[in-house]
């Protein structure tokens, strides 16, 4: 008997996206037969190798609506010369041709929310383009078989709208199983700040540069977005390019990305409330850093703040001023070594209660509920 198979779809670059390559991975591992699709720049990399199927599709437009009219009239027809035993469209942007596939097939329909999509603040901004989303939010969601999200607390705004369950999936890094050392007495001379993630509107950058030419430390960017030539011309007028004191790294590949997260002193994860998305995110950022045994320093919205107030590997900082974050990273930088060690310390004791093979679990589970299990499991 063939393994059942698994049809994923996003807009993103495969090679970057964690959260795909740890669900896709996990279920092919199990012994599902996965495909994953997303999109391709001109500038992207070639597929890194993965232990599941991968096919990008190439637009002629990159952003706005034209793009996303024609990705998913292109991913519309490379689905009609597939089969699946179920289809996952991820988030709202690739629902409609999914749906149509699973209905045409008769297999059923899952919906992984990798956010409230009607909610970011690109949509937010525009209430004629959030009509539109909402319109598509209230279409699909119903009609999924299956539905899950990354944290309670969107689970719980999905559950309200919509009277159905949301499982939670949460976007947490696997565990290696290498032994951290012992935590520093101090921040590490040696180390910078690091922030990874996309460069896009609402996640604090501009407040974050502002406050450099106070901040005790260096500041590393890992990621590019819709303000990235922005915030490039920010941080060159400020002198922060030419002191070095700020480098803008680009994109950088997960295994890479893994380890420029290891030599850092301390994370960032900093987000505007510029919409439900955001204030009720649980980014895959705070897992990152708290799995290489750095402090960081976070937005009080209320999933950080309810794992802080279980694991204490955070400060929180209640609002982005620039003086308000350059007090915060200075705190743990410069002032403070015996909080700055506490917070590390707490890290090490954390990773192996917040891992992905906890989460892989409850994944596994909702796919052998929905299609059955695959013969041989193995995991």
């Amino acid at each position: 008997m063939s393994a059942p198979r698994l049809l994923f779809t996003v807009t993103t670059d495969l090679n970057y996206d964690q959260r795909m390559q740890r669900i896709c991975g996990s279920l092919a591992r199990a012994g599902y037969d996965v495909l994953l699709i997303g999109r391709e720049w001109s500038t992207s990399r070639p597929l890194t190798p993965q232990p599941y199927g991968q096919h990008r599709l190439r637009c002629h437009f990159q952003r706005g609506k034209l793009f996303y009219l024609e990705f998913n009239l292109r991913l519309l027809l490379y689905l009609l010369g597939q089969r699946a035993a179920a289809w996952c469209a991820i988030d709202l942007d690739t629902a409609l041709p999914m749906w149509l596939r699973a209905r045409l097939g008769g297999q059923p329909l899952v919906y992984d929310a990798h956010e409230l999509f009607t909610e970011v603040p690109e949509v937010v901004a525009r209430p004629a383009i959030q009509r539109i989303w909402r319109r598509i939010e209230q279409f699909v969601v119903p009609r999924a078989q299956l539905a899950y999200t990354v944290g309670p607390a969107l689970a719980k705004v999905f559950e309200s709208r919509y009277g159905r369950p949301f499982a939670v999936i949460r976007n947490i890094s696997r565990l290696q199983h290498n032994t951290l050392p012992p935590a520093p007495a101090a921040a590490p001379a040696s180390g910078y700040i690091l922030y990874q993630g996309a460069l896009n509107a609402g996640r604090g950058l501009e407040a974050l540069l502002a406050a450099m030419p106070q901040v005790a430390g260096r500041l590393v960017i890992c990621g590019e977005g819709d303000l990235s030539a922005e915030l490039r011309a920010q941080a060159a007028a400020l002198g922060l390019l030419e002191s070095g004191q700020v480098e803008f790294r680009g994109f950088v590949l997960p295994d890479e990305l893994r380890e420029v997260t290891r030599q850092a002193a301390l994370g960032l994860n900093l987000l505007e409330n510029l919409g439900l998305s955001y204030y009720y995110s649980l980014a895959n950022k705070f897992f990152d850093y708290l799995h290489a045994g750095i402090p960081q320093v976070v937005v009080d919205f209320p999933e950080y703040r309810a794992l802080n107030d279980e694991y204490a590997v955070a400060d929180l900082v209640a609002d982005l001023q620039p003086a308000t974050l350059a007090a915060a990273l200075n705190r743990l930088l410069r002032d403070e070594p015996a909080h700055y060690q506490e917070l590390a310390e707490n890290c090490r004791r954390a990773r192996p209660l917040l891992s992905w093979q906890h989460e892989e679990k409850r994944l596994l589970a909702l796919y052998v509920a929905l299609v059955g299990a695959p013969h041989p499991v193995s995991v």
